[in-house]
């Protein structure tokens, strides 16, 4: 089966500056898939280049195999969230969702609308217009009005950052349960991590423009094609060369133990777990990120570093 979406070496310059420098993507139908990456790493000019916001400089945008360049956004069968939302506050929650349908002089609008409703759970608030929901219940609105439309792509415009942590965390298993539910393509542009891991199927690192490494969250997480995708996916120890994640430090206060010496200088509690920081006998800093009940450990203890080998990362500088 041909990919739903597909990015072929894209390029995109702006005034002074190369947003987008030869991308090629293949995003197969019925995924969860994520651009992750920091700000101004080109990502959501990637996302605008898709929809149609953006005419690339070079390169095509083939969607269920068609290139779409120079169609315009109405003209492509993707919907996008936007991070505002974009919803109209002088509407009703049904009225948003039923907005584009309508436009496009939909059949069925009543059962369809309902049936979106009723999957971001809003049963009952069709009345209520955006300033009297809540942030998670407007992002919802946001969700069924894109939904409804049934587009081949979805794009999700870092969706959640409006979110407090808690909603935010409660979002994503929503999202992904209803990407399953729906079985349409999700892409997700996103500067946050644990969004792109807790939720893709796949997900490409995006640094300066280009894609650094693309795979499975656990390949990505794993094993990192470079620095940058390591420190940037989560924390690393570089010693003597080789990266260590801090949960697969092992910290023992034997001093008969194999390992690496060094110091301990602090502690920081993060309810689930604790990160005991060190400094190693050649001035450098580590963090072990052990169990409470395995961190009873205090500033200036004598302990020894230890991992296992498959945990090790060798990269180029």
């Amino acid at each position: 089966m041909a990919p739903i979406l597909e990015l072929r070496r894209l390029v995109k310059h702006f005034p002074g500056h190369q947003a987008v420098r030869d991308i090629s993507l293949v995003i197969p139908h019925g995924s969860f898939f994520s651009l992750l990456g920091p700000s101004g790493c080109g990502k959501t000019t990637t996302l605008r280049l898709i929809a149609g916001f953006e005419e690339p400089t070079s390169g095509d945008v083939l969607l269920n195999g068609e290139i779409v360049n120079q169609r315009r956004p109405y003209e492509r069968n993707v919907s996008t969230v936007f991070q505002n939302y974009a919803l109209f506050p002088h509407l009703t929650a049904r009225q948003n969702v039923e907005f584009g349908l309508k436009r496009h002089k939909a059949p069925d609008i009543d059962r369809r609308v309902k049936e979106a409703l009723d999957l971001v759970s809003l049963t009952g608030k069709e009345s209520r217009r955006p300033a009297q929901l809540s942030g998670g219940e407007r992002q919802r609105v946001a969700l069924a009005r894109s939904l409804v439309l049934q587009p081949d792509v979805l794009l999700l415009d870092e969706p959640l950052a409006a979110l407090d942590p808690k909603l935010r965390k409660q979002m994503r298993i929503e999202l992904k349960a209803m990407q399953r539910r729906v079985g349409i393509t999700f892409l997700l542009v996103t500067h946050d991590q644990e969004e792109a891991l807790s939720m893709s199927d796949q997900l490409a690192v995006m640094n300066e423009g280009r894609v650094e490494q693309v795979g499975t969250p656990e390949d990505v997480y794993l094993r990192p094609q470079s620095r940058f995708v390591a420190g940037f996916l989560g924390g690393v120890n570089w010693i003597n060369g080789v990266g260590i994640r801090p949960e697969s430090v092992r910290l023992n206060r034997t001093a008969a133990c194999q390992g690496t010496p060094a110091t301990v200088t602090g502690s920081v509690f993060l309810g689930d777990c604790v990160q005991v920081l060190v400094r190693l006998a050649t001035g450098e800093n580590a963090v072990a990120q052990l169990a409470r009940a395995d961190a009873n450990f205090k500033p200036g203890d004598a302990v020894h570093l230890s991992w296992n080998a498959d945990d090790e990362m060798t990269l180029p500088s």
